[in-house]
């Protein structure tokens, strides 16, 4: 094995140690008495939490443990040469080529996965009473998002492929540039096209919480494009809000569960709480941000790709810009770990910064507490996780410390 082999398969398995670390980590941190949330969670529903986080850890023990073992044997028995060579006979383009080669190893991915997306919907998610989604609702999902991939996904991968087969030196720029225009069109229409083909989103109605709301959105100086309820109740007994597109077309989605569960001065502090991320900027400093990461990630491929020693690590007869993609993102792994880590402690200082706009806006620093409150015990989450857990994997910070720093906020006021 060469070096770019070994460092593959070590970030593969420094990867999967570190994760289980983490979460070994994040079970110890587990307490017995409910902290902060007496009158919310009582003892049971709080223990229910604690098994809702085992049941959910060990699901993904088992995941990752597949996901390893089915990579690592495709791997070391020669199989990304063995379907190179099978659909090199089908003497298709080369473009063509390249995506069979890929959509094969996305679909086989996809079918690997599927029976444990189906027991984390209708076995774990329906046990802790979170499911909502129906058969037809699970299959037309994953139909729905197949005909994207194919209609969207296609022909973008096919114009990459194209891009760096025959323009050289520049390919990657050029790569860099299409690929950033189409996501900030895709981001633009997702809003009015794609996202409706999964979920319901109807302007909220007239009454409290719409004049509320849009009271508020006044004083901040917020041109509110849209406030729309969406059917989160079709998938899951879960709530949640979130901001999305941008221009003419930016709206910001509140799940129906989400209204159902809290009164009007908390969905007044929620909303606040998106709109912080507008106006602090975060939405577009993340935009930024993908588009200088990709940046990044394109100039290295193109060193990359047509090296043969990543193409000897792999055991492949024939060098190819196709299957080059596969094995230079494997080989960005460590750069990805680095750089998920880095954006997870940027999100989580965003979401301070949005929940202290909230607080300062609305002048009711209580109504986001409790709002935080009756969000982390419908959707049961960890109230105690491991500092090291939350540091790899939280994009918000932990529910007690935002909690902790409102408090501080209201006793400076």
């Amino acid at each position: 094995m060469n070096i770019y082999g070994v460092i593959i398969l070590g970030t593969i398995l420094f990867e999967f140690l570190l994760s289980r670390i983490a979460d070994a980590l994040n079970l110890s941190n587990i307490t017995t008495t409910v902290p902060e949330f007496k009158g919310f969670y009582d003892d049971e529903k709080y223990r229910r939490s604690q098994e809702y986080l085992r049941a959910n850890t060990r699901l993904g023990f088992i995941i990752a443990t597949v996901d390893v073992a089915v990579l690592l044997l495709f791997w070391f028995t020669g199989g990304f040469n063995w379907l190179d060579n099978v659909v090199r006979s089908l003497d298709l383009a080369m473009i063509l080529t390249g995506l069979l080669y890929m959509a094969i190893l996305l679909v086989a991915r996809s079918l690997i996965s599927l029976p444990f997306s189906i027991y984390d919907t209708f076995v774990l998610e329906e046990r802790f009473s979170f499911n909502k989604t129906t058969v037809k609702t699970f299959i037309l999902d994953r139909l729905k998002g197949l005909i994207l991939g194919v209609v969207i996904g296609g022909p973008l991968m096919a114009g990459v492929l194209a891009i760096f087969q025959y323009l050289g030196s520049s390919a990657w720029l050029v790569g860099w540039g299409v690929v950033t225009v189409i996501s900030l069109i895709l981001s633009y229409v997702a809003p009015i096209w794609i996202m409706p083909l999964f979920n319901k989103f109807e302007p909220l109605e007239e009454g409290e919480l719409k004049s509320s709301i849009m009271n508020y959105a006044d004083s901040v100086d917020y041109a509110l494009a849209g406030i729309f309820k969406m059917d989160g109740s079709k998938r899951s007994a879960k709530s949640n809000a979130f901001f999305t597109g941008f221009g003419k077309n930016k709206r910001i989605a509140l799940f129906d569960t989400l209204i159902a569960q809290h009164t009007v001065r908390e969905m007044v502090a929620i909303l606040a709480h998106e709109i912080g991320h507008y106006k602090k900027k975060h939405v577009i400093r993340r935009l930024l941000a993908g588009i200088l990461h990709s940046g990044v990630m394109f100039y290295l491929l193109s060193i990359f790709i047509s090296h043969q020693g990543l193409f000897d690590a792999f055991y492949m007869e024939h060098m190819s810009i196709y299957a080059g993609f596969i094995f230079f993102g494997m080989l960005y792994s460590p750069i990805e770990l680095l750089l998920s880590i880095a954006s997870s402690w940027l999100s989580r200082r965003h979401e301070y910064q949005a929940d202290r706009f909230a607080c300062e806006t609305t002048h009711d620093s209580d109504a986001m507490i409790l709002a935080l409150k009756k969000l982390s015990v419908n959707n049961l989450s960890n109230l105690t996780p491991h500092p090291f857990y939350a540091f790899l994997n939280y994009s918000h910070p932990p529910v007690l410390q935002r909690i902790a720093a409102m408090r501080e906020l209201k006793l400076e006021a």
